[in-house]
């Protein structure tokens, strides 16, 4: 008689956690610790006597701000839920007004970014971003070192007219393609860590370098304009930002080869594999033509009548265009436009606007920077400074956020310009080149498992420096030759 299978043993898929117990305690009381600590520096700075130069509505707003930095900081509950969170607190402890509060969530950046990122939505669904990289890879990727090159410089110019993060999730399959039928050895092979270290470097490089590179931008300009009534053209944002992304595209490409010196011969494997990709991509599509076309047509307002028509009003213009003309439809959107950020950052100007309207930013700028600082430039060096650490740990937009509040009172002490303070905030807090941490793009050529974390640490901390340094050098010298100076008017 045959023996009979055995019936599966109800412990097979029953894993035992063989981590030390103190460390599973610590994971699990982290969370509710640092939702107990923002609630605990709430009633502290709520409920304590007032400070000597602090109103009663300064206090309330200081009190909601720490309570949102903390949970900012922390992630310990999503960021577009702090943001929401400030929203419910500012009309209940009558900081705001409740319409005061969620007419800031219609705030002109806020459809801004919402524009812009359906119309990134639309080059990536439609497949036209996709060939645009293959064919600048098939062009120009002809040898280690000019495939290197290519990937590095066609990430960033991507991000010139797309989210940095879009830019990065949707050049990794190539890039890790690529690595792969070049049997690439992870964590071993300098051309390896290279390859994800210019995807991710290439990203956030271009990033700073229009208003569409990423959502930090047009949250600083929303914080602007609702504080003082005053902003930045398409055109002369992108002009703010030139000199210190041609210093960082120079000097990020040197430090690339000099760290990771390339350690193959050659490539031809990867164009075949890139020629297989466009052959089976096809003639281009009525669909791409007419996409690129209207988004040309797009980036043409912006920089010719932006400032006119509303930057907003042109983005939103344009997505009005391609539902009226059948090129996408509203499901091929939903899943590229991050809903979360929106809501962040109407949190993020009405908290803003609290902290300006009530005297708290003024009071905290006096307590710091203002004893940190004593002219212009170094308050510029030292804003940026700190932004550009903060954003190695803690999403961009809540370091905007973070900044911009006291960046509006310090030019106000030290009668400087407001408008710098948005490219002074902005810019920096787009550049995290170290941790993985710092932003999707350097997490996600982590996740590669090409590289440790010490390849990224080093030369990314160069980067990082000369990032600081050309950032100040060009608002001492660059910006006043575009009008942009220290002095308010």
């Amino acid at each position: 008689m045959a023996d009979r299978p055995s019936a599966p043993s109800p412990y097979a898929n029953v894993r035992v956690d063989t981590r030390p117990l103190w460390r599973l305690l610590l994971e699990r009381s982290y969370r509710p610790f640092v939702l107990g600590l923002g609630l605990a520096l709430y009633a502290l700075a709520r409920f304590a006597p007032a400070p000597e130069g602090l109103s009663d509505g300064g206090q309330k707003a200081l009190a909601v701000f720490l309570l949102c930095l903390v949970y900012w900081v922390t992630n310990a509950i999503p960021l577009m839920v702090t943001s929401l969170l400030a929203m419910v607190l500012l009309p209940v402890t009558g900081v705001l007004s409740a319409k005061e509060t969620y007419g800031f969530f219609g705030n002109e950046a806020v459809f801004f970014i919402l524009g812009a990122f359906i119309l990134a939505a639309a080059l990536m669904k439609c497949g036209l971003s996709t060939r645009i990289a293959l064919a600048v890879l098939r062009r120009f990727g002809r040898t280690p070192r000019t495939l290197l090159r290519s990937l590095f410089l066609m990430n960033a110019l991507m991000a010139f007219f797309m989210s940095e993060h879009g830019v990065a999730a949707m050049t990794f399959p190539i890039t890790i393609e690529i690595a792969s039928v070049l049997r690439l050895r992870p964590r071993q092979s300098n051309y390896g860590k290279a390859l994800f270290i210019a995807m991710a470097w290439g990203t956030q490089i271009g990033g700073i370098a229009t208003l569409l590179g990423g959502g930090r931008a047009p949250l600083a300009l929303g914080m602007l304009r609702q504080a003082s009534g005053q902003s930045f053209t398409f055109l002369e944002w992108s002009l703010t930002a030139l000199p210190i992304v041609a210093v960082l595209l120079v000097v990020g490409w040197q430090v690339l080869v000099r760290w990771f010196p390339i350690d193959i011969d050659s490539v031809r494997a990867a164009d075949e594999i890139i020629d297989e990709k466009m052959l089976r991509m096809g003639r281009m599509s009525a669909r791409e033509r007419s996409i690129g076309m209207l988004m040309l047509g797009t980036l043409a307002i912006w920089i010719v009548g932006g400032e006119e028509l509303g930057l907003a009003n042109v983005a939103l213009g344009a997505v009005v265009a391609i539902f009226v003309f059948d090129l996408l439809r509203w499901s091929d959107v939903e899943p590229y436009v991050n809903w979360g950020v929106l809501l962040m950052y109407g949190g993020a100007i009405a908290l803003g606007s609290a902290l300006n309207r009530s005297g708290a930013s003024g009071w905290v700028a006096g307590l710091t920077i203002s004893h940190w600082a004593t002219n212009p430039i170094q308050v510029i060096a030292i804003i940026s400074g700190i932004g550009i650490v903060l954003t190695e740990a803690m999403s961009h937009s809540a370091v905007v956020a973070l900044l911009m509040p006291v960046a509006l009172s310090i030019a106000t002490q030290y009668h400087i310009d407001p408008r710098i303070m948005a490219p002074a905030v902005a810019l920096p807090s787009g550049l995290a080149f170290t941790l993985p941490v710092g932003t999707p793009g350097n997490a996600i050529a982590y996740s590669s498992g090409y590289m440790q974390l010490r390849d990224m640490l080093v030369p990314g901390a160069i980067l990082v420096v000369v990032a600081w340094i050309a950032f100040n050098l060009t608002a001492i010298y660059f910006w006043p030759l575009i009008g942009l100076t220290m002095a308010a008017h």
